[in-house]
């Protein structure tokens, strides 16, 4: 008999806080237009806040803003480069201009693509840990100075992922940037404390959806058996991260800080007795040897 596994959560549109704990409220969501962004935005909308939508990419944006106002919430989007230090101090002040003063920021946006480290560019390198790394330091910062000034206290929510402890074969740039990124929690949560600033991270476990990456959605394999790969027996689903989200920004988490909370089923901590075989990444990937040119993908 196999086990239950763990149970399914509260349907959509259910909230873990009460209904109202954000009214005025100001949340920036960083690429919050799309995936779990997007679920987190919508949560924080809500429950009351008025969100602002980052990102590049005017129909990320839209979308991010209609889910929040399908939700009941306040919503803007708003254009930013997170890379460029000045183009987020633009993006900001267009944020307190439409809504007011900022109360959260969720750094949830990344670059990301599976490729193995020898077949890597420089440019790709760059490109992803200056959008995951950079990114998150260049909006926090942005954040901080203002609410410093103002005497204001407020809340950081990183999103990293698993594989800034165990590594991340097939992705040594996201793995890096968001080991940096996880560092940055620890790090700036002691800085900023006594300005009454909490930083933690979140990190999602395997929460599919239907804006993933489409270079990581051909990896071969990767839609087959999936709640069989996860202790809990189940898959995530993204409303569980945007209730971690809306937590850890409360009042109700106050005293938590510098902490990066796993929303994954235990599924980063499981280990074998014994080690089944192992494949080496490129053949994960489908990739023939080094040198010869990438199959084409299936159109």
């Amino acid at each position: 008999m196999t086990p239950p596994g763990l149970p399914q959560p509260p349907p959509t549109g259910a909230s873990a806080l009460p209904s109202g704990t954000y009214d005025g409220s100001v949340v920036i969501v960083t690429g919050g237009g799309t995936g779990l962004g997007k679920s987190i935005a919508t949560e924080f909308g809500r429950l009351g806040a008025a969100v602002a939508v980052l990102s590049r990419d005017e129909a990320h944006r839209s979308a991010g803003v209609a889910a929040v106002e399908q939700a009941g919430g306040r919503s803007v989007g708003v254009a930013c480069d997170i890379r460029d230090a000045d183009a987020i101090a633009a993006a900001f002040d267009t944020v307190e201009s439409a809504l007011g003063p900022i109360d959260a920021l969720i750094n949830n946006a990344a670059g990301n693509f599976p490729v193995p480290a020898e077949d890597m560019s420089p440019n790709a390198w760059r490109t992803v840990v200056d959008i995951v790394l950079n990114g998150t330091y260049l909006c926090s910062r942005e954040f901080a100075r203002r609410l410093i000034a103002a005497e204001r206290p407020g809340s950081i929510v990183n999103v990293g992922a698993s594989y800034a402890w165990t590594g991340g074969p097939g992705f040594a740039h996201s793995a890096a940037a968001k080991a940096g990124v996880k560092n940055l929690v620890e790090t700036l949560s002691v800085e900023w404390a006594p300005y009454g600033i909490r930083v933690n991270g979140l990190v999602p476990g395997l929460m599919p959806h239907d804006d993933e990456v489409a270079a990581i959605a051909a990896v071969p394999g990767k839609y087959e058996g999936q709640d069989d790969r996860v202790p809990a027996g189940r898959v995530g689903h993204p409303r569980e991260l945007a209730w971690a989200a809306t937590y850890l920004c409360s009042p109700y988490a106050a005293y938590i800080s510098g902490h990066s909370l796993v929303v994954d089923g235990a599924n980063w901590q499981r280990r074998h007795t014994v080690q089944p075989p192992f494949t080496p990444i490129r053949e994960q990937l489908g990739r023939g040897p080094f040198g010869e040119p990438p199959a084409p993908r299936p159109t």
